[in-house]
């Protein structure tokens, strides 16, 4: 399969982020996944993990990102490397908007928000790659 990067659209998910994922196991994908993240300026990634290491490849901007304790400013061309599990985050810090393309270490992806996206009552955890569609809320358990 071919996707053009330039031309795929992104989904909304609120503070000046929107995101789309190209492949993944809802694609026939069996060992990686990739994701498309677009940002305003002032453009949020909210804290979050993720249940597989992750490559983010900046394609166009200047984003600050936070990966456990380290905060570091990667620009086009520049890879930053997320290990699975590490809570991390970020900002579109630059003048423009910023594209950064990631690469899952696995075909199928649960990623687990601090907050709730969009605010309170939206989804604070997605799958990646599950069917119906391809990111879709799951209830978090609850601790007895």
């Amino acid at each position: 399969m071919i996707i053009d990067l330039n031309t795929i659209e992104a989904q909304e998910m609120g503070g000046g982020l929107s995101v789309t994922f190209p492949f993944s196991s809802a694609d026939g994908m069996t060992a990686t996944a990739t994701v498309l993240q677009v940002y305003e300026p002032g453009g949020v990634l909210p804290e979050h993990t993720d249940s597989a290491e992750e490559w983010l490849l900046v394609l166009e901007g200047t984003f600050e990102a936070t990966v456990g304790d380290q905060t570091v400013t990667i620009s086009e061309g520049e890879l930053a490397f997320v290990p699975a599990l590490v809570p991390h985050s970020g900002v579109n810090v630059g003048d423009g908007r910023a594209r950064i393309l990631g690469f899952f270490g696995g075909s199928t992806n649960v990623a687990h928000f601090t907050e709730p996206l969009g605010g309170p009552g939206g989804p604070q955890t997605l799958v990646v790659g599950a069917a119906p569609g391809i990111a879709i809320p799951v209830a978090v358990p609850v601790a007895a």
